[in-house]
C-alpha cells in the first residue's frame, strides 16, 4: 500500500511539473504588416500585448516577432495615420500572422496616438532619435510648394541649417560632413539642392525616416554627429497610381504599381525645378537649377525571399553668366536580399554603389576643376527575436573607396592651366558589429553594443614624405603656418597598405521609466570617422573635396554622453522631452591661414590635427492631438574647436586657445504648427531663430600705397546677424472627400514672408568713391511666394 501511494504521489508530482513545464512553452506570432490600400510595408508600426505588457516594432522591412508562453492574448496594433486595430489571438502553437492596416482619413492633427503605444516609446532605451513616417511629412508645413525633408528636421532640438546658401545640416554643433544621410542604405554625400533651398529627397518617394543624434546603434559607422535614415517607399503592389505637382518653382511626378500581380511592385519619381527658363526671357546671364529621378523595384520570390533595387539620381547646375559654373550631385545603386530564415531571425544582403560628383568652370581663369568620391559597400546584417525580453543585430560590412582629389582641364587653347590628374586615393572600411537590445525588468530596458572598424589607405603611385613627417611646418620668426617642403617621394603600389587604422566602438543606451508616462534615459557612444570633407564655404569658389585618413590626416573620434527626461501627459495629448549632452571629438581638422584649395595639390600641406568639444541643452515641447498640432523647439548649445602648439615653440591656431567652430550656435528655436481649419482648408507655419554664425571680422587697418588693407582678429570670434525667418502656408483641397480616380489640391506658401535679408556673409571692402571702409551684408532669399497643383489619380 505504502508502495503504491509513493508511486501515485511521483504520478501526479510529474504530471503537475510537466503541466507547469507545458504551460510555460513558448510560442512566437510574427509576420509583415502593410498599408492595406497599397500592400506597401510599413516601418516602425507598434505591435503590443496587453496582458503582459510588452510589445515590439516592425523593421525597415516590416517585419516584426513576438515570443510569448502558450495562452490567449488581446494584440493591439498602433501606427501614426492609420486606424489601429486590437485582435483576440488565441496561441497555441507559433504563428505567422500578417496584417493589413487601414489608413485613417482624417488628418493627422485628429489622430488620437495610442496609449500602449506612447508606453512603449516610454519604455524603450531610445534617446536622442525622431521618427517621422510619410504620412507625418506630408502634414507639416510646406515650405515653396512641397514638403521637404531636410526643412522638416532643421525644425527638431539640436539640428540648424550650416548657414544661409550653404548645402547640408548640423547636429548639436558638429560640421555638415559629420552626418551619415542613407537613401535605402546608400550614402548620400550632400543632402541639398540649389545650396540648400531644397533637399534631396523627394518627399513623395519617401516612406520613412529616422535621425539619430545619439545614442547611435552598432550597425552604424563612419560618422561623428548624426545619422539620418531614409526609406523609400516599395510603390503600390495594387493599382497603378500617379502622383506630382505642379509648380511655380519645380514640379515633380510618380509613377508606381504592380509587378507580376502583386508579387511585386516599381516606382519612379522625378523632379525638376525651371527657374532658369524665365530667367532666358530676360537680360539676366546667370540660372540655377537641379533634377533628380528616385527609382524603386520590389519583388516578394517566396514567403522567405524578397528581392529589392533602388536607385537615385541628381545634379545642380549654377551659372554665374558663364563665369563661374558649378555642378554637383549625387548617384546610388543598391541591390538588396532578404531573407527569413525562421520566424526569428531575419537577415538582409546588400550591395550598394554611390558616386558623388563636384565641378567648377571659372571662365575667367579658362579652366574646369573637378573633384569625387565613389563607393562600393557589400553589408550582411542580421535581426534575431531571441524572445521578448532580448533581441539581437549583428553583421558585418566592408566599403571601398575611390577618391578623385583633383582633376583639371583647360577650356580654352590659350588657358594658363594645362591638363592636370592629381593621383587618385583608395581605401578599404571593413566592420563588424553586434547589438542587443533587452528589457532587464519592466522598467528597466538596455540597448548595448560593440562596432569594431578598420581602415587602409591603399598605395598609390607617388606619396610625398616630409621632414619628422610633418607636412605643415611653423615659422617662428613669423609666427605664423607655412607649407613644409617636400624632402621627396615614395612610391606605393595599388595593393600596397601606406595607413592603418583599427578601433573599438561601444555604444550603450539605457531607459528606466517611472511609471507608464515618465521614463529617465541616459545614453554613450563612440563614433570614428575615417572620411575628410576638405571644405571652405566662406570662399568665393566653395569647394567639396573628400579625403581618406593617412598619416597626416589622422581619424575623428568622438565621445558623446547624453541624459534625458521624457513625459506623456494629459492622455498623450502633450509630451515633453529634455535633454542634455556632451561631446568630445580628437583630430578635428583644422586649416592653417591663407589656405588656398584651388592651386593646391598636397591637401596635408594646409590641415592640422586638433580637438572640438560641444555641449548643450535641448527642449521639445509637442501638443499631439487637436485642430492645431506642433511643436516648440529650443537648444542652447556650445561648439568650439582647439589646435594647440605641437610643440612649446608654436603658438597654434588661433593662439592656441579654444574658439568657436563654423557650426556654433548658441540659440536655436523653431516653432512648428499645423491648423485644420475645415475639411477643406489647412494651414502650417514655421518659425526659425538663431544665432548668427561665426565669422571673422577685421580688427584694425593698415596702408599698402594707399590702399587700405584689413587685420584680422581671432579667428571666429565675431557672429553673423542674428538668423531668423517665417514660413506660412495654406492648402485647400476642393473634395476632400473623394477618395478615388482624381484627387486634387492647392498649395499657397510664402518663404520668409517678413523679407528678413539674413545675411550669408559681411563682405569689408573699400568703398572706391568715398575711399572709407564698408561693411556690406550679402543676402541671397528674402521673401519667395510660391504655389503649387499637387494631384494623384
Amino acid at each position: 500500500m505504502t508502495q503504491i501511494s509513493v508511486k501515485f504521489k511521483l504520478v501526479v508530482f510529474l504530471l503537475l511539473l510537466s503541466s507547469a513545464l507545458l504551460a510555460q512553452e513558448k510560442v512566437t506570432v510574427s509576420g509583415i504588416i502593410t498599408d492595406k490600400s497599397s500592400s506597401e510595408s510599413l516601418i516602425g508600426v507598434s505591435v503590443y500585448i496587453k496582458e503582459i505588457k510588452s510589445g515590439t516594432t516592425t523593421n525597415e522591412y516590416g517585419f516584426y516577432s513576438l515570443t510569448v508562453p502558450k495562452g490567449n492574448y488581446t494584440l493591439n496594433i498602433g501606427y501614426i495615420g492609420f486606424v489601429s486595430q486590437e485582435f483576440s489571438l488565441p496561441l497555441a502553437q507559433s504563428v505567422k500572422k500578417d496584417f493589413s492596416l487601414v489608413a485613417n482619413q482624417q488628418t493627422l492633427a485628429e489622430v488620437v496616438v495610442n496609449s500602449d503605444k506612447s508606453i512603449a516609446e516610454i519604455r524603450r532605451p531610445e534617446m536622442s532619435i525622431n521618427k517621422l513616417s510619410a504620412r507625418e511629412i506630408k502634414q507639416m508645413p510646406v515650405v515653396l510648394g512641397e514638403v521637404d525633408v531636410i526643412k522638416s528636421i532643421l525644425q527638431l532640438p539640436g539640428v540648424t541649417n550650416a548657414g544661409e546658401g550653404q548645402s547640408g545640416f548640423n547636429v548639436r554643433g558638429g560640421g555638415a560632413d559629420q552626418n551619415l544621410i542613407l537613401l535605402d542604405e546608400a550614402t548620400i554625400y550632400n543632402s541639398s539642392h540649389l545650396f540648400g533651398f531644397f533637399s534631396v529627397f523627394n518627399a513623395d518617394a519617401i516612406n520613412d525616416i529616422k535621425l539619430y543624434k545619439g545614442g547611435i546603434p552598432a550597425r552604424f559607422g563612419g560618422r561623428l554627429s548624426s545619422v539620418l535614415d531614409i526609406y523609400q517607399k516599395e510603390g503600390n503592389k495594387n493599382d497603378l497610381k500617379f502622383s506630382g505637382g505642379i509648380g511655380l518653382v519645380s514640379s515633380r511626378l510618380m509613377a508606381e504599381g504592380p509587378v507580376n500581380q502583386g508579387k511585386g511592385s516599381f516606382l519612379i519619381a522625378g523632379r525638376s525645378s525651371y527657374a532658369h527658363l524665365f530667367l532666358k526671357l530676360t537680360d539676366i546671364k546667370s540660372s540655377a537649377y537641379f533634377y533628380d529621378l528616385n527609382t524603386k523595384i520590389s519583388y516578394k520570390i517566396n514567403l522567405k525571399n524578397s528581392l529589392y533595387l533602388s536607385g537615385y539620381f541628381g545634379r545642380d547646375v549654377f551659372n554665374l553668366n558663364k563665369d563661374f559654373v558649378n555642378i554637383y550631385g549625387n548617384s546610388v545603386f543598391n541591390v538588396r536580399w532578404n531573407r527569413l530564415f525562421n520566424n526569428k531571425l531575419f537577415s538582409n544582403l546588400s550591395v550598394i554603389y554611390s558616386d558623388y560628383y563636384f565641378g567648377l568652370e571659372i571662365g575667367l581663369a579658362e579652366f574646369k576643376w573637378s573633384s569625387g568620391i565613389k563607393n562600393l559597400n557589400l553589408k550582411y546584417d542580421f535581426k534575431h527575436y531571441i524572445n521578448n525580453n532580448l533581441k539581437l543585430t549583428y553583421g558585418l560590412n566592408a566599403q571601398h573607396y575611390n577618391f578623385n582629389p583633383r582633376t583639371i582641364d583647360p577650356t580654352t587653347s590659350t588657358s594658363q592651366f594645362n591638363k592636370e590628374q592629381l593621383a587618385k586615393k583608395y581605401a578599404i572600411e571593413p566592420a563588424v558589429y553586434l547589438d542587443v537590445e533587452q528589457n532587464v525588468s519592466k522598467k528597466l530596458s538596455v540597448n548595448y553594443g560593440l562596432r569594431y572598424s578598420l581602415f587602409y589607405r591603399m598605395g598609390q603611385k607617388d606619396v610625398l614624405t616630409y621632414a619628422n613627417n610633418e607636412a605643415v611646418k611653423f615659422n617662428n620668426d613669423l609666427k605664423i603656418y607655412e607649407k613644409a617642403t617636400p624632402t621627396g617621394v615614395k612610391n606605393y603600389k595599388n595593393n600596397e597598405t601606406i595607413a592603418s587604422f583599427n578601433n573599438l566602438e561601444p555604444r550603450l543606451a539605457i531607459s528606466y521609466a517611472l511609471d507608464d508616462d515618465h521614463s529617465i534615459k541616459t545614453s554613450y557612444n563612440r563614433m570614428t570617422q575615417y572620411l575628410h570633407l576638405i571644405s571652405n564655404t566662406q570662399s568665393p569658389t566653395p569647394l567639396d573635396i573628400w579625403a581618406p585618413s593617412d598619416q597626416f590626416l589622422k581619424p575623428q573620434t568622438l565621445d558623446q554622453y547624453a541624459i534625458g527626461y521624457f513625459q506623456n501627459f494629459k492622455e498623450d495629448d502633450y509630451s515633453l522631452e529634455v535633454e542634455s549632452f556632451y561631446k568630445h571629438i580628437n583630430n578635428k581638422v583644422d586649416y592653417i591661414d591663407g589656405t588656398d584649395f584651388i592651386a593646391n595639390k598636397a591637401i596635408e600641406q594646409v590641415v592640422l590635427n586638433g580637438i572640438a568639444r560641444s555641449y548643450g541643452l535641448e527642449l521639445m515641447l509637442r501638443k499631439n492631438v487637436g485642430r492645431l498640432t506642433g511643436w516648440v523647439s529650443y537648444t542652447l548649445s556650445r561648439s568650439e574647436q582647439q589646435t594647440p602648439g605641437r610643440t612649446a615653440l608654436e603658438i597654434g591656431i588661433n593662439n592656441g586657445a579654444w574658439y568657436k567652430s563654423a557650426s556654433d550656435k548658441l540659440h536655436n528655436v523653431a516653432i512648428t504648427t499645423t491648423y485644420k481649419w475645415n475639411d477643406r482648408w489647412r494651414f502650417g507655419s514655421i518659425f526659425s531663430l538663431q544665432s548668427g554664425q561665426p565669422v571673422t571680422y577685421p580688427q584694425s587697418k593698415y596702408k599698402y600705397q594707399d590702399i587700405d588693407i584689413p587685420n584680422y582678429g581671432l579667428r571666429n570670434k565675431n557672429n553673423l546677424p542674428l538668423y531668423h525667418h517665417l514660413d506660412v502656408s495654406g492648402t485647400y483641397t476642393p473634395k476632400p472627400k473623394k477618395q478615388r480616380n482624381w484627387q486634387g489640391e492647392w498649395v499657397f506658401s510664402i518663404y520668409n514672408i517678413y523679407n528678413r535679408q539674413n545675411a550669408s556673409a559681411i563682405a569689408f571692402a573699400q568703398n572706391v568713391e568715398t575711399g572709407k571702409n564698408e561693411a556690406k551684408r550679402l543676402s541671397i532669399f528674402g521673401a519667395v511666394p510660391s504655389f503649387t497643383y499637387n494631384f494623384k489619380f
